[in-house]
């Protein structure tokens, strides 16, 4: 068992965000999120992270100022739970984040765990987005239209053409696309977006759109990595379906690397982890709610991302009015 018998000190935790400023960003996670962001061109908050170089920081409690990787360290079982722990190690497995699309995002896709590891040293990148705004038209790029072959594909990026045979999909506030490891794929104009990932900052950039940065630069193209990653195939349904409803629990995804449920709710709601044997995020989506555990309770708000540690089992969330999370755990 890989416990440290000091559980009294955990506590749901929030973290500074690290903001990434992005050529396609804009300044929604200022305006719909409050986020306090330094950039002009605000793209990314990453939330909960341990990536390497970008390892998240506790805001506040008596862990404020401890790292992310450093608390695992510590804990272990008891902060991610023991299944994740002896899976993991001391490697956070998820990448919390917020993006803010003012342009479209490049054309890209990112490796499975087989080739990302072979290839970088990786996981792979298999992600969900939860719209959380749209611009009215706003669309995303998911997978292609049709069943095609490498060679259909080389024509269309040569003629710049990708969008004949990709799958454009309308969205709006609330839609959810699941995207697995090989699907091209882009964020489109005019979207704030909550991404649960993989932790991997592994990227095959296939086409942007031939932008240049304020020098003049253009971002680095991953022509012949992407080959052998792409996922040719198409599929009946890009979007996910769900029923929503108030006051019940409802599942959006469920893969090997993480699992997703919503809660829009009005009334206090228990939620029992006893069997879930891993630590929960909670992203608060609109309104405000608080976090009752024995030892204490913990105010969220919109915009926020919350890790609960493993070994809080119990927990009452009371929103404030009418609230709206998603939850994520390993499962």
């Amino acid at each position: 068992m890989a416990t440290t018998n000091q559980t009294q000190v955990l506590y749901p935790l929030i973290f500074h965000p690290i903001f990434k400023e992005r050529i396609w960003g804009g300044n929604k996670l200022k305006t719909v999120l409050n986020k306090e962001c330094p950039f002009d061109q605000c793209g990314e908050s990453w939330e909960i992270s341990a990536v390497p170089g970008d390892v998240s920081v506790v805001k506040e409690g008596k862990l404020q100022g401890k790292a992310l990787d450093e608390l695992i360290r510590t804990y272990k079982g008891e902060l991610v739970g023991e299944k994740v722990y002896n899976k993991f190690g001391e490697t956070f497995p998820l990448l919390i984040k917020f993006l803010d699309a003012q342009e479209d995002l490049s054309i890209q896709l990112h490796p499975n765990d087989e080739l990302a590891q072979k290839r970088h040293n990786s996981f792979g990148k298999t992600e969900m987005w939860y719209v959380m705004q749209a611009d009215k038209g706003s669309s995303v790029r998911s997978g292609f239209n049709r069943k095609i072959d490498q060679q259909t594909y080389l024509e269309h990026l040569d003629t710049k053409k990708l969008d004949d045979i990709l799958n454009i999909i309308p969205v709006q506030a609330d839609d959810v696309i699941f995207l697995p490891a090989g699907r091209v794929h882009s964020i489109g104009k005019g979207l704030v977006i909550a991404e649960i990932q993989q932790t991997s900052d592994v990227t095959y950039r296939i086409y942007d759109f031939d932008r240049a940065d304020n020098q003049g630069k253009k971002r680095q193209l991953h022509t012949e990595e992407a080959l052998g990653a792409i996922d040719y195939e198409h599929y009946p349904e890009y979007k996910t379906s769900y029923k929503k409803v108030s006051n019940e629990i409802t599942q959006l995804v469920s893969s090997a690397y993480f699992t997703t449920n919503r809660l829009q709710f009005t009334q206090p709601i228990q939620r029992n982890y006893q069997q879930t044997d891993s630590f929960v995020v909670y992203i608060c989506l609109e309104g405000s709610f608080t976090i009752d555990y024995a030892q204490g309770s913990v105010s969220v708000k919109k915009g926020d991302s919350v890790l609960l540690p493993a070994s809080l089992k119990a927990v009452t969330l009371r929103p404030d009015g009418e609230s709206k999370l998603v939850e994520t755990y390993v499962p």
